[in-house]
């Protein structure tokens, strides 16, 4: 019944933009917090960026601060990550991540792949 389905992947250059979407269903999406994480091959999944259940508070790797944006629509059950000023180093597996803050919920998507190459 739960659903995190991501879009938006796909093959950019480095200096360009993408812009990933997750649709929610089947929970209160305004009761979770939002997360995107992202895996890279032979690394381990990082937290890439956080925003709260509201949209008044986010916060971001240190690594793409001031190149990436989460924002959400509780209206639409959508959270997004804007990408600009894209590096190699982000090529990754993107998931979708929704945390309830008092409960400890977990649920993820099936992830997107974002691949930065010339």
């Amino acid at each position: 019944q739960v659903q995190l389905v991501e879009s938006g992947g796909g093959l950019v250059q480095p200096g360009g933009s993408l812009r990933l979407s997750c649709a929610a269903s089947g929970f209160t999406f305004s009761s979770y917090a939002m997360r995107w994480y992202r895996q890279a091959p032979g690394k381990e999944r990082e937290l890439v960026a956080f925003i709260n259940t509201v949209g008044s508070f986010t916060n971001y790797v240190d690594s793409v601060k001031g190149r990436f944006t989460i924002s959400r629509d509780n209206a639409r059950n959508t959270v997004y990550l804007q990408m600009s000023s894209l590096k190699s180093e982000d090529t990754a597996v993107y998931y979708c991540n929704a945390y309830h803050p008092l409960y400890g919920d977990n649920y993820w998507g099936q992830g997107t792949q974002v691949t930065v190459s010339s």
